[in-house]
């Protein structure tokens, strides 16, 4: 067997629509869709310099962001794979600030599609690893246009989500539900052949990724985590921790999902009017879910991420995930918040940890 008795993608959708005899199809088409796309982003990625597709776009997003050459061509390949197929009913992305109309010429199907086209494009130019993640839900009226509302439930009504990584190999990590499983692309059989089946976090880790130049802006739990965590052996933790910044959310799970460990892009107070960085839709919904399928947790930092009712399209939040036990733990902190902020002792005056040491 070509794959050395793996299976493949295709194999794989076909196994696992056969356990809902009712399915018709279409949610595995659309995810073949979508990993055409991710094949076709990866190629572009991997080609760089080569292909003329670093640097800037000249243009912003929504969000204010500057695009990338890669972050308006990587959104284009994601809605001219995936607007055809008669699947999907409507398409949210990152880089549009409304939803995206399917052509009049298109089938309108029962699926909404979600997705940040390029995440992490900031390390685009130094060759550090980006991704593609993506969401799927269910359009509330099938066969028509979707409204801007439609797109707002919340992460526990998704029935699938995923994400590609762009890096040494490129690999394509998914979920229906039924556990997270990583296929890595054969580049020789053009395949995305499962590699990882049925991926388990651990429930302790001793590794932590959060971006520190932020430290001034932390509230109080994070602070007193974080403090904790860089106490090592001498401090009310007992044990050394390591801690990483990829500032790619798709390396930063990656990386978690295959050894462990938390990350932390929390709520804080640089920007007080968003509730947090990173978006809800398409980055932290279909992050949380992967990562709860593979026995881990996913939170605003004080309740499940999933139970959040999105309010708009591109709502920012605060976002906690990774091994089951540390991510309750900073839940805990914060329910158990001061009224007032502290000095953190590693980033000035001591603090809550030698308080309660």
């Amino acid at each position: 067997m070509p794959t050395g008795g793996r299976s493949t993608l295709t194999q794989f959708l076909i196994e696992e629509r056969r356990r809902h005899p009712d399915a018709t199809g279409d949610l595995n088409a659309l995810i073949t869709d979508v990993s055409l796309a991710c094949k076709a982003i990866a190629r572009k990625v991997a080609y760089g310099a080569l292909a003329g597709v670093l640097g800037s776009a000249g243009t912003g997003n929504v969000q204010g962001e500057e695009q990338k050459t890669l972050d308006v061509l990587a959104n284009d390949m994601f809605l001219r794979a995936s607007e055809w197929g008669g699947h999907l009913a409507g398409m949210l992305s990152e880089e549009l600030e409304a939803p995206y109309s399917l052509p009049p010429q298109h089938p309108r199907g029962k699926y909404l599609l979600l997705f940040d086209p390029l995440d992490g494009s900031s390390n685009i130019d130094v060759n550090v690893s980006v991704g593609s993640i993506f969401s799927v839900l269910r359009a509330a009226t099938p066969g028509e246009d979707p409204q801007p509302e439609d797109f707002l439930q919340p992460g526990s009504r998704q029935v699938c989500a995923g994400y590609a990584i762009y890096g040494p190999s490129t690999m394509l990590v998914l979920t229906l539900g039924r556990g997270t499983h990583a296929f890595t692309l054969d580049p020789q059989l053009g395949e995305w052949v499962l590699s990882h089946p049925d991926l388990r976090l651990p429930e302790r880790t001793r590794e932590f990724a959060i971006n520190a130049s932020n430290s001034r802006f932390w509230e109080p739990a994070v602070k007193r985590y974080v403090d904790e965590c860089l106490a090592g052996q001498a401090g009310p933790r007992g044990d050394d921790f390591n801690m990483r910044w990829i500032a790619s959310l798709v390396a930063e799970t990656h990386r978690i999902l295959m050894r462990g460990g938390v990350f932390l892009y929390p709520r804080d107070s640089k920007d007080p009017a968003r509730a947090g960085r990173l978006r809800l839709l398409y980055e932290a919904n279909p992050i949380s879910f992967l990562v709860e399928q593979a026995g881990g947790r996913a939170s605003t930092g004080r309740r499940r991420l999933m139970d959040v009712q999105p309010d708009a399209l591109h709502q920012r939040i605060g976002f906690v995930f990774g091994s089951a036990q540390e991510v309750q733990r900073i839940e805990t902190y914060h329910a158990e918040e001061p009224a007032q902020s502290y000095d953190s002792p590693l980033f000035g005056r001591r603090g809550l940890f030698a308080a309660n040491a």
